[in-house]
């Protein structure tokens, strides 16, 4: 790769917080790292690690008597999520993304999707792009393409892209748009559990598919379900400009 994202993530010269390290080893999430560190089987320099420390680069980190490296190449893929896939780190799920993808390097999931809905789902092991994408409040753009059940008519256009009273508080303002006679599109910059469907629930109409094909500037564009596809220098460029900036 020759993009700009790619030279952050080899050049980092920063201490990185233990847990961080070894997710980035490809070892495994950041959770069970905490639980790895806990136990006592990770240690820094010959000794035992501990919660919270950060490392250095340069120093040796080792689970038993096993040296662990951080990844240098980074990954970035476009996944196209078919629906009953689960958006979790646990492989013991059957259905789970991880799993499912199976992809050699170990990556994780730019912000889920549930189980019903599919489409454009990104995976990295670069965790500060996960970060920087996902905060709220950098409001990213993420698209989404929905059916219901009922006609979609002026009134619930506006009433969505007004902002929609669900979990204690209301949605930003978003951009919706008609398509066909029961599917709409719909922008958001928030990223609330369920948030279409608890959207489209509280104006009495029912999600039947929901299909995510955007993400900033990436797009699902023809990638097949259940296939997935290398992000691109030239995109992964441009998504440089676009979260560059944007906090951690």
């Amino acid at each position: 790769m020759s993009n700009q994202i790619q030279k952050e993530f080899q050049q980092k010269t920063e201490p990185v917080r233990l847990n961080k390290y070894l997710s980035e080893a490809g070892v495994c999430s950041r959770r069970e790292a905490d639980r790895l560190i806990a136990s006592g089987r990770v240690t820094v320099d010959g000794r035992p690690g501990e919660t919270g420390m950060k490392v250095c680069p340069g120093q040796k980190v080792c689970i038993g008597k096993k040296v662990i490296s951080r990844q240098e190449e980074m990954v970035v893929l476009a996944v196209n999520k078919p629906v009953g896939i689960v958006c979790t780190e646990e492989r013991r799920e059957r259905g789970s993304i991880i799993r499912y993808l199976d992809y050699p390097v170990r990556v994780t999931y730019i912000g889920r999707l549930d189980k019903d809905s599919r489409g454009l789902l990104l995976m990295t092991n670069n965790g500060d792009i996960i970060n920087q994408i996902m905060r709220s409040a950098n409001r990213h753009e993420k698209e989404y393409k929905v059916t219901v059940d009922r006609e979609v008519t002026r009134d619930f256009l506006d009433r969505m892209a007004a902002g929609v009273p669900i979990l204690d508080t209301v949605t930003r303002p978003c951009q919706v748009q008609k398509i066909g006679k029961y599917t709409f599109s719909i922008i958001l910059t928030q990223g609330m559990n369920r948030q279409i469907r608890r959207m489209c629930e509280a104006l009495g109409y029912q999600v039947k598919d929901l299909l995510r094909t955007r993400i900033l500037n990436i797009r699902l564009g023809n990638l097949k379900e259940g296939e997935y596809r290398q992000v691109t220098d030239e995109e992964l460029n441009e998504l440089y400009e676009q979260i560059r900036g944007s906090s951690k």
